[in-house]
């Protein structure tokens, strides 16, 4: 199989732009041009390598191409570096990511801001929820994640990083209004909840802990850390709060809904490709150290 590099290229700028036109742009070529690429590289290999839709998604054929083509261009950036081939030492390193958003908040961006100022490189970093990063890596559009999947995905590595400590969390004034006897499974069947988005799973695997039963409660959607963590210190409902978040808050700010229970533990893990290159290598090492040093084992 003798597969041009600019066609594969030209894939892996349609998946990541999400259209053949913005394709074109980051390209410097025509839309009409972009669209004839990916006909020559599908008409090769006799399959069809991306789905037509807004935004453009690789079927099955084109994630397994989709990786080979980030793994060239990695490759090629990596050795031009090594032989400093770049210009005047200005080329970066491109390296995209897949990280939860309380990894995001806390410990990740302090762990890679270090080694990507020092090594030259640029991450692309798609916030998923844990229990979903690792399909974003077996899909060939990230080459790294911090994900909840103990099993690597076929072709990667998976390297424990410690995990994340949850405990359900109110306002004062909510918890006094809605649990004035305790959170029971009467009380949390009505009491809203504040979801961080339509993925978070959280909140319902403590419903379900706690009742012994499928709770339907109303609820929020609040998709941004800071906004989820100032609705439910407003008292719009209760969520489940980070040990660091519920620390960190002013005194007062929020009461746990079951001070004496454990709480909710995510354990995380680091998966890359298997695939040797020293920037990859290096983000790994500073996310794995960075994490095992802030993050408790279990």
């Amino acid at each position: 199989m003798n597969l041009d590099r600019e066609l594969l290229a030209t894939l892996r700028a349609v998946v990541d732009a999400g259209t053949f036109d913005a394709a074109a742009r980051i390209l410097s070529v025509t839309p009409s041009a972009v669209s004839q690429r990916i006909k020559a590289l599908e008409q090769q290999l006799g399959r069809v390598l991306v789905e037509r839709t807004k935004p453009v998604r690789a079927t099955e054929s084109g994630e397994v191409l989709l990786r080979l083509a980030r793994e060239i261009a990695l490759l090629e950036t990596d050795a031009a570096a090594a032989l400093r081939l770049d210009d005047a030492g200005e080329g970066f390193t491109s390296v995209p990511l897949a990280v939860n958003a309380d990894s995001l908040t806390s410990w990740f961006l302090p762990a890679i801001a270090e080694v990507c100022t020092a090594r030259r490189i640029v991450v692309d970093i798609h916030r998923e929820d844990q229990d979903r990063t690792a399909a974003l890596l077996a899909s060939g559009r990230v080459m790294a994640a911090v994900t909840s999947q103990a099993e690597p995905v076929p072709g990667c590595s998976a390297t424990p990083l410690g995990v994340l400590r949850y405990h359900p969390a109110a306002s004062r004034a909510f918890a006094g209004r809605w649990f004035p006897h305790g959170a029971d499974a009467a009380s949390l069947a009505v009491a809203p909840v504040v979801d961080f988005d339509h993925d978070d799973e959280l909140q319902t695997r403590f419903l379900r802990r706690a009742s012994r039963r499928r709770l339907d409660p109303p609820r929020h959607y609040v998709s941004g850390s800071s906004d989820f963590l100032q609705a439910i210190e407003l008292g719009l409902g209760w969520g489940m709060l980070l040990e660091s978040q519920l620390a960190d808050a002013a005194p007062g700010a929020f009461v746990r809904l079951a001070p004496a229970g454990p709480g909710l533990t995510v354990p995380l893990f680091w998966q890359q490709w298997n695939l040797r290159s020293p920037a990859l290598d290096a983000l790994a090492a500073a996310v794995i150290g960075a994490a095992r040093a802030s993050l408790p084992a279990r």
